[in-house]
């Protein structure tokens, strides 16, 4: 091989390394999106908790 092969396979293995890596990384942070519960049932788990005051102090007198 001449020295510029082994250059350009040099930066060819260092390129598909970091490739992998970024791609492991990405796929370490994110989930699937089949496993996300549905929209309406974690709008209604999220805001359709009942109160926790027993008074609602807000209205006027």
């Amino acid at each position: 091989m001449t020295r510029g092969k082994k250059i350009f396979s040099l930066f060819v293995v260092a390129f598909v390394i970091l490739i992998a890596y970024a791609s492991y990384d990405i796929s370490r942070r994110t989930t699937f999106p089949g496993s996300k519960s549905q929209l309406p049932q974690r709008i209604k788990d999220t805001y359709l908790q009942a109160d926790s005051a027993k008074q609602d102090t807000t209205q006027k007198r």
